[in-house]
């Protein structure tokens, strides 16, 4: 039997109900981290932000993803030759303006080089680092493409001063977590690059966006409005968005330009 939930609401309790109307609610921004819940089993009512149940699972460490950080160097060659997880991003490289794309499989990059599409100055984002940087920086560069990295000014690392950012989507009552980077933010929605999340068009998700500046970071919810190409990703538009979550969206693009 499904346990029963309860929660304060306007100074009211409210209930029984089950936990996937609280996640409803949590979803929809009706209940935020500081409101109160209660089960039976609990000596006292919980704030949300404490209650192990509404609680995301815990993010992998860096040292638990294998493949792409080794002793203190980044690799590429370690990653399966179908995992897609390296982001690119066009336009520093050539005098343009930035791009993301991805995510893609080593594969598919070595391809991309094959063609001239990406170079050794081409910003690169996988999961693990903490900002882009450039393809030629990699320790295993040589071995990839066959070729002796450029040389790297601190001038070309500066053209991609803007750092990615980390877009992780809670779907199915928090039980799976997806990690992908948006791009085109806004205060009505952004596009985010992730692969092959399962989810439809109209479906509804909350989504958690945590640069590495903690600075921007905010929670919201929204729709799902559009699946791009390939599985890569989604245009998403918010619902309800706080006043926090603007704040944070404004001081990103206005810091950003």
């Amino acid at each position: 039997m499904d346990e029963k939930w309860y929660y304060v609401d306007g100074g009211e309790r409210k209930g029984p109900v089950d936990i996937q109307y609280i996640n409803a609610l949590i979803e929809k921004s009706a209940l935020g981290d500081d409101d109160y819940v209660w089960k039976k089993g609990f000596e006292n009512w919980m704030k949300i932000k404490n209650t192990p149940d509404f609680q995301p699972p815990e993010e992998e460490s860096i040292a638990e993803m294998p493949g792409v950080i080794e002793s203190g160097e980044v690799r590429l060659k370690t990653l399966t030759e179908a995992e897609n997880s390296v982001f690119i991003k066009i336009g520093a490289d050539r005098g343009g303006q930035e791009v993301e794309y991805g995510p893609y499989s080593l594969t598919v990059i070595q391809k991309l080089f094959e063609q001239h599409r990406i170079n050794g100055k081409t910003f690169v984002f996988v999961r693990g680092m903490s900002d882009w940087m450039m393809l030629g920086e990699f320790a295993d560069y040589a071995e990839i493409f066959e070729e002796t990295p450029p040389p790297i000014k601190e001038e070309d690392r500066r053209k991609g001063h803007r750092k990615p950012f980390i877009a992780r989507m809670y779907i199915e009552s928090n039980k799976q977590v997806y990690v992908g980077v948006c791009r085109d933010i806004s205060v009505g929605g952004m596009q985010v690059l992730v692969d092959h999340l399962p989810a439809d068009i109209g479906q509804k998700i909350s989504i958690n966006v945590h640069p590495e500046n903690t600075e921007y970071h905010f929670v919201a919810s929204g729709q799902i409005v559009r699946l791009l190409d390939g599985g890569q990703g989604f245009s998403f538009r918010f619902i309800d968005l706080n006043d926090e979550a603007k704040e944070a969206i404004e001081k990103y693009l206005s810091n950003e330009q």
